[in-house]
């Protein structure tokens, strides 16, 4: 079975601009997500897909591999999705590039989680946490049987009469099916996504089988300037940055 992990990114970020190239511990945030996914076992290759020349020479400048893509698409999955047409896998996992605290233990029990239950076309892994006040985190609710019921920016489940123990955070590390990511993208943008701006809620909205799993750690995404500042002091002490040093 064939698993090639893509890493979508761009430069005009519009919350936080050039994210996609800005230095954290000496190294573009780009070349940490590129680092660390390629520490992954059960990834056969690893692609960098970009609308931005310059990403693609930093990208090769470490000796990764990258591919041009159009500017018009109008998320990561669009990205991905032109930037795999050409490849054969049986899983394509979808690496966000703003994550620089990427595990790639994570990487490899979403890819072995999937290719025990491919009854689903998508995999997204959950944590556990305690505080869903901030909306820059998605959170996910599930059924008992790991299907994903919805995904929102909102406090779900909304702690009305009771509260729950923990809540379920969206883990950046997104496996696909080949059928899956064809289809996905061959839909319109729904309109939960619209509102959310969730690209998965298209998935759901559309009945595709949306599987979820527990992972234990935690990752965060580089969204704005204080993310930023929490990832340079965060990443001098991270165990993970010791192997790629």
């Amino acid at each position: 079975m064939i698993s090639i992990g893509f890493i979508p990114a761009r430069l005009n970020s519009t919350r936080l601009p050039n994210k996609a190239l800005l230095k954290i511990d000496g190294l573009p945030m780009i070349i940490h997500t590129l680092k660390r996914t390629q520490l992954s076992k059960k990834l056969d290759d690893v692609y960098v897909c970009t609308d931005s020349s310059l990403i693609i020479d930093v990208v090769e400048s470490y000796g990764g591999k990258a591919i041009l893509t159009s500017k018009n698409h109008k998320n990561g999955t669009e990205r991905i999705n032109e930037g795999s047409k050409n490849f054969k896998f049986d899983l394509c996992v979808d690496i966000q590039g703003d994550e620089p605290f990427v595990d790639p233990k994570h990487i490899d029990k979403v890819i072995d989680f999937h290719l025990k239950n491919f009854n689903f076309d998508i995999i997204v892994p959950h944590l556990e946490f305690t505080s869903p006040e901030s909306p820059n985190i998605v959170k996910i609710t599930k059924d008992k049987k790991n299907r994903v019921i919805n995904m929102s920016r909102s406090i779900i489940p909304y702690p009305f009469a009771n509260k729950p123990k923990m809540y379920l955070k969206h883990l950046s590390i997104v496996s696909f099916k080949p059928s899956a990511i064809r289809k996905f993208c061959q839909l319109p943008v729904s309109d939960l996504e619209k509102i959310e701006s969730i690209e998965l809620l298209r998935a759901i909205e559309n009945q595709m089988k949306v599987g979820t799993f527990k992972l234990k750690g935690d990752s965060f995404s580089i969204d704005i300037k204080e993310d930023f500042q929490k990832a340079k002091r965060q990443m001098k002490n991270d165990k993970i940055r010791e192997i790629y040093k």
